[in-house]
């Protein structure tokens, strides 16, 4: 009951003129105030709106840096491709020998402590041959760089096709 007595007492056209009643008093600092006002509402409005709704961040310039001259031929391209490919692959079979290493290392270390590495070995096979492989074979990517790298030699397109077949 006694909340319903404090509505009833609030009218918007009351609050209006006690303002205009308040604002006509002199007060000495009232433009003071009334900017200092003003400044901490428009610091409360700018703290809640989200950082998306500010505005878009200006678009990053673009800078392009080439290490390759612009004017290569295709020939050269492949002929740079291919020998990257040759050192991946010494990389590659680097690193197929050093996991093998490691692999003989474990075993005779699973000997020595009376695992049955041989089983283990079987089972991880047979997980391997349930597994399901997409995409082309190791053979099929081998051919098929034989023939990209076969362009740049001038052998053309068919190089590496007999390999494909046999």
């Amino acid at each position: 009951m006694r909340m319903k007595g404090f509505f009833s007492r609030i009218s918007p056209r009351r609050a209006v003129s006690d303002f205009k009643d308040e604002w006509k008093k002199p007060t000495p600092h009232r433009w003071q105030i009334l900017g200092v006002a003003m400044a901490a509402t428009f610091a409360v409005f700018m703290l809640f709106i989200p950082e998306s709704q500010k505005g878009d961040p200006p678009r990053p310039e673009v800078m392009y840096i080439s290490t390759f001259d612009g004017n290569r031929t295709e020939a050269e391209i492949i002929a740079s491709n291919c020998a990257n490919q040759e050192l991946k692959d010494a990389l590659q079979a680097r690193i197929e020998a050093n996991e093998e290493r490691k692999r003989e290392i474990y075993r005779a270390l699973g000997r020595a402590t009376f695992i049955d590495v041989d089983s283990m070995e079987e089972e991880i096979e047979a997980g391997r041959a349930t597994e399901v492989e997409t995409g082309p074979t190791p053979e099929e990517i081998a051919v098929s760089i034989d023939q990209y790298c076969a362009r740049a030699t001038g052998q053309g397109d068919g190089a590496g096709q007999d390999s494909a077949a046999g």
